[in-house]
């Protein structure tokens, strides 16, 4: 069975840390692009962070970017991403999903839900910032 697996979510203070995994069974994930998307009550689901599946270069929403980071363990068929700083605007179910769409992470990122690029998601994690 092919699926995507996401875990670490949780409660955390506002300035904490907590690192989401995802994980992948059915499929190797480094032959994919790897996008985290999340989405708060009442709004879109939007890209957080993507990597991509050939030189591992990262694109991150200006939102997060310089708090969240991206890395993959082959090994363990994860990506994962490292949330810092965290502020309670980025509280939101946190998903991620696979793609072998033949566009830029960026694209796949700002776009990803919009044009349906991708091929596997997650049931998501959920991630609450607040004191």
């Amino acid at each position: 069975q092919l699926q995507l697996v996401e875990s670490g979510g949780g409660l955390v203070q506002p300035g904490g840390s907590l690192r989401l995994s995802c994980a992948a069974s059915g499929f190797t994930l480094d032959y994919y692009a790897i996008g985290w998307f999340r989405q708060a009550p009442g709004t879109e689901r939007e890209g957080v962070g993507c990597i991509s599946k050939s030189n591992n270069s990262t694109y991150f929403a200006d939102s997060v970017k310089g708090r969240f980071t991206i890395s993959r363990d082959n090994a363990k068929n994860t990506v994962y991403l490292q949330m810092n700083s965290l502020e309670p605007e980025d509280t939101a179910v946190y998903y991620c999903a696979a793609s072998n769409a033949l566009i830029t992470i960026e694209m796949l990122c700002r776009l990803g839900v919009t044009i349906s690029a991708m091929d596997y998601w997650g049931k998501g994690t959920l991630v609450t910032v607040s004191s």
